[in-house]
């Protein structure tokens, strides 16, 4: 192995949990816009109708964390090295499927509600992912493997560190504050409606601040159970 392609080797199988954390930005960023145009098509193929509703899973930003963190699972595991294309789009799917069908669990258990069913798929598990949507995941996971992943290195090489460095934390911070205030909002508003009154302050700002009117235009989608 001449050491060119030793270095290249060592530099593939080492991803930082920086540059894992700008896809996982990335890639909720994609998931929002994917998910917000395929709805746009739907109601019009459906009955003519232009709908344009935000598909984000946060209360801020048009983030949907799912693909996002499906999108660095699927880097982290399968940009290291290098697979056949068909292992790219099986283990993706694997990876998308598994990871959506224990995140829809978990909302349904956590929240009491739910954002997505499957029920209506042919080999669902539950309604929370089925043969097709896994189909897909394995797609979308080839394109940012052998695609998107090697664009974002050539850019993200460029950046100096410092600034993103700079970067990175003041994303983090954000979305580490948008990830608990969208969390227990929906989990505040459940209570809620199961009458449980709020016993601290933290519980009085959530349910005066995140009413379920503002709850419900951040995730058009979600259903109560």
């Amino acid at each position: 192995m001449t050491k060119g392609n030793s270095t290249k080797k060592s530099e593939a199988e080492r991803i930082p949990f920086k540059k894992l954390f700008f896809i996982f930005i990335i890639g909720s960023v994609f998931g929002c816009l994917y998910e917000t145009i395929l709805t746009f098509f739907m109601y019009l193929f459906q009955d003519g109708s232009i709908v344009l509703v935000s598909r984000s899973g946060l209360l801020y930003g048009p983030f949907n964390p799912i693909y996002g963190v499906g999108a660095a699972l699927m880097i982290y595991f399968l940009a290291r090295k290098d697979y056949k294309w068909w292992q790219i789009i099986i283990f993706g799917g694997l990876i998308g499927g598994i990871f959506e069908c224990l995140m829809g669990f978990g909302q349904e258990f956590f929240t009491g509600t739910s954002s997505w069913d499957y029920s209506g798929h042919f080999l669902n598990i539950g309604g929370k992912t089925s043969l097709y949507i896994m189909t897909i995941w394995g797609l979308i996971c080839y394109v940012l493997v052998k695609l998107i992943y090697p664009l974002f290195n050539r850019i993200y090489n460029k950046i100096p560190a410092q600034t993103s460095d700079m970067l990175f934390w003041i994303l983090l911070v954000f979305m580490i504050v948008n990830c608990v205030l969208s969390f227990s909002a929906v989990v505040r508003m459940n209570l809620r409606h199961h009458n449980v009154p709020t016993f601290t302050p933290y519980g009085t700002f959530l349910d005066s601040t995140y009413t379920d009117e503002r709850i419900h235009q951040s995730y058009t989608n979600m259903t109560e159970l």
